[in-house]
C-alpha cells in the first residue's frame, strides 16, 4: 500500500501548526520514525515478515511499520465487503475531524476507491459503476476559545489534506455546527450557544454536541445526495463508550451504537475501523506521514472525561484491554437497524456473502423502534409504556417532546426545572421536534378512526 502524499508546504513548514519537521530530513525518513517510534529497540525485529523495528505490538506479535499498515488495512477492508457497507453505486460521505482515526479511514477508502478505478477501467465489459467519495467537516469553532486565525488555519490544513489525495475529485462540505438551525434562524451561533448555555451539566453539554454534529453531518449527506456516511470511530473510542454508556444508564440501547452499521438514521451510518486501536492509527500516520490537524478538538469532560482517563489507565498496564470491553459488549444482542436490509442489497455482493443478507427474516428486519427526539437511542419497554401514558393523558406538546426523550436525556440533557422545558425545546433544531410532531399527527389520526370505528359498532348494537 503507498503511503500518503506529503502535506502541502512540501516538508517547509507552514506555520505553528504544520506536521512536517524542519529540524532533520532524517527524521522524516520511514528509517527515523521506526527509530523514534520503536518500542522494543533497535534489535528487535516484525514478528511477521523478520525485518524491520518494531514499532508495535498486536496480538502479542510484534509488527514493523509495513506490516503494521497490512494489518490495518485488512481489517478496514474485511469490515467493508463483508457487512456491505460500499456498493459501487453507493456515494460515501467521510466524516473528517482531522485526527488520526478520520485520516485513517480517509486514506483508506481512498485507495479502495482508487483500486476500484483502476480495475474498472482494466474491465472489458465497465458493467459495475465506482463509488463515489466525498468529505465533511464540522466546525465547532464557535464554542471553543480559539482566535479567528487559528481557525482558519486549520481550515486551510483540513483542505489541504483533502486537496492532496489523487485522484482529486472529492468534494469538500465545511459545515459549521451551527448550521442546524439556519432553516428556522438566521443567527445560528447564538442559538448554539444559548441552548448549550441551558444544560448544566458538562455530561450531557458533550453529549448534546455529539448529536448536533451527526445531525449536521445527516444535513450534509440528505442535502448532496449521499447513500452512506463513514466515521472514523475506532475500538478505543467504542470502549470508551461503552463503559460511559454503562454508567449513564444507557445500557438497553447500548447495542446499536457499537455495531458496525447503523440504519436508523435517514442515511445510515457505518464504522470500518471498529476493529482497529487508536495507538495502532496514530502510529499509522507517523509512520505514512499522513497529515492530522487536532486544534480544533474539544477535550472531553464529565463522565466521558472520566472514564477516557480510566481507559487509557488500563491501555498502559495491556493494551488488550479496549479490544477486550469491545468484545464484551458485543455479546449484546444487536437491533434490526445494526445491519442492511436483504432487499436488493446483496445484488453487489460475492455469492459467498449473499446468504449472510439473504437469510434475513422479514419480521426481524422491519424497523419498528421508537426512538429518542435527542440521541436517537432506542427507547426501553419502561420508555415505551411512560410514552404511551403521556400520549392519552396529555394535551400538551411540550408533555410529549419529554415523552419522547430517553432516561438518559432526561438526567443529562434537559434543564433542571420543568419551566424551562418550553424555551429548551423551541432552541432544539426543527427537524427534531418535527419527527415528534409527524408521529404524533399520525398516532392521533389513528386513535380517531378506531374510535369511529367502536362507535359504529355500538350504533350497531343499538
Amino acid at each position: 500500500m503507498a503511503a500518503a502524499s506529503s502535506s502541502s508546504c512540501g516538508g517547509a513548514g507552514c506555520g505553528a501548526h504544520c506536521s512536517s519537521s524542519t529540524s532533520s530530513s532524517v527524521e522524516d525518513a520511514p528509517e527515523g520514525i521506526l527509530d523514534r517510534l520503536s518500542i522494543s529497540g533497535a534489535a528487535a525485529s516484525c514478528g511477521k515478515c523478520g525485518g524491520g523495528a518494531v514499532v508495535v505490538v498486536a496480538g502479542g506479535v510484534g509488527l514493523c511499520g509495513e506490516c503494521l499498515r497490512a494489518q490495518l488495512f485488512g481489517k478496514f477492508k474485511l469490515a467493508v465487503t463483508s457487512n456491505a457497507m460500499v456498493r459501487p453505486t453507493d456515494s460515501v460521505l467521510v466524516a473528517f475531524s482531522g485526527g488520526p482515526a478520520s485520516r485513517v479511514a480517509l486514506q483508506f477508502i481512498h485507495e479502495m476507491r482508487s483500486k476500484a478505478i483502476e480495475s474498472w477501467d482494466a474491465s472489458n465489459s465497465q458493467a459495475l459503476p465506482v463509488f463515489n467519495v466525498g468529505v465533511a467537516f464540522v466546525n465547532e469553532s464557535a464554542l471553543l476559545s480559539k482566535t479567528e486565525c487559528e481557525v482558519e488555519q486549520a481550515t486551510e490544513d483540513i483542505k489541504s489534506i483533502v486537496s492532496s489525495l489523487l485522484p482529486g475529485d472529492k468534494a469538500m462540505h465545511l459545515a459549521s455546527l451551527d448550521d442546524v438551525f439556519s432553516s428556522e434562524s438566521k443567527d445560528g451561533e447564538s442559538r448554539l450557544r444559548e441552548l448549550v448555555g441551558m444544560i448544566a451539566d458538562d455530561t450531557g453539554r458533550e453529549d448534546l454536541l455529539q448529536c448536533l454534529r451527526m445531525l449536521s453531518l445527516q444535513k450534509i449527506a440528505l442535502e448532496n445526495g449521499y447513500t452512506k456516511i463513514m466515521l472514523g470511530s475506532c475500538a478505543s473510542t467504542i470502549a470508551c463508550h461503552v463503559l460511559s454508556a454503562t454508567v449513564k444508564g444507557q445500557g438497553y440501547s447500548l447495542p446499536a451504537d457499537i455495531q458496525y452499521v447503523d440504519t436508523r438514521w435517514e442515511v445510515p451510518v457505518v464504522l470500518p475501523l471498529r476493529d482497529c486501536l487508536a495507538q495502532e492509527l496514530r502510529l499509522l500516520c507517523e509512520f505514512d506521514s499522513l497529515k492530522t490537524q487536532q486544534l480544533l478538538d474539544r477535550p472531553c469532560s464529565g463522565i466521558n472525561g472520566l472514564v477516557a482517563s480510566f481507559v487509557a489507565r488500563l491501555r498502559e498496564e495491556n493494551p488488550s484491554r479496549e479490544h477486550t470491553i469491545v468484545r464484551t459488549a458485543q455479546k449484546l444482542k444487536p437491533f434490526p437497524f445494526n445491519k442492511f436490509s436483504a432487499n436488493g442489497y446483496h445484488d453487489f455482493l460475492p455469492s459467498r456473502l449473499r446468504p449472510k443478507f439473504q437469510d434475513v427474516d422479514n419480521d426481524e428486519s422491519a424497523f419498528s423502534e421508537l426512538l429518542c427526539l435527542i440521541c436517537r437511542s432506542p427507547f426501553s419497554e419502561s420508555e415505551l409504556q411512560n410514552l404511551e401514558s403521556t400520549r392519552h393523558k396529555s394535551q400538551k406538546k411540550i408533555d410529549l417532546y419529554t415523552a419522547y426523550c430517553c432516561q438518559s436525556c432526561h438526567f443529562q440533557i434537559l434543564p433542571g426545572g420543568r419551566d424551562l422545558y418550553d424555551h429548551f425545546f423551541s432552541l432544539l433544531p426543527r427537524f427534531w421536534t418535527e419527527r415528534v410532531d409527524t408521529a404524533s399527527a399520525s398516532h392521533s389520526s389513528l386513535r380517531d378512526q378506531i374510535e369511529d370505528y367502536l362507535l359504529e359498532d355500538d350504533d350497531d348494537g343499538n
